[in-house]
């Protein structure tokens, strides 16, 4: 089972950027595809985008045009580009492999993201 740890969140204002980052243990090119989630309070956990192994990146609609994923195979890294940051993006994100794609890896700490001015 994979290990995941996320990093990079932060205090943001409206219409700023952050960029996530989630460290994978062992290669990335074993997972068929990876994924961030959001969780913000007293809301279910949430897919807001996917990249597979082959490249193909699919977004939830909130979020399609403000954030882009992307991944590091030498360095078995995803990111998560968050630009023109809304509050409604405040949460705590995490990456995993997203159901449906194979066995999911351990959940980390996730990451903070706050956005409030």
């Amino acid at each position: 089972q994979v290990q995941l740890v996320e990093s990079g969140g932060g205090l943001v204002q409206p219409g700023g950027s952050l960029r996530l980052s989630c460290a994978v243990s062992g290669s990335l090119f074993i997972l068929n595809a990876m994924g961030w989630y959001r969780q913000a309070p007293g809301k279910e956990r949430e897919l807001v985008a996917t990249i597979t192994r082959g490249g193909t990146t699919i977004y939830a609609e909130s979020v399609k045009g403000r954030f882009t994923i992307s991944g590091d195979y030498a360095k078995n890294m995803v990111h998560l580009q968050m630009n023109s940051l809304k509050p409604e993006d405040t949460a705590v994100y995490y990456c995993n492999v997203p159901e449906g794609w194979g066995p999911r890896g351990s959940w980390g700490q996730g990451t903070q993201v706050t956005v409030s001015s």
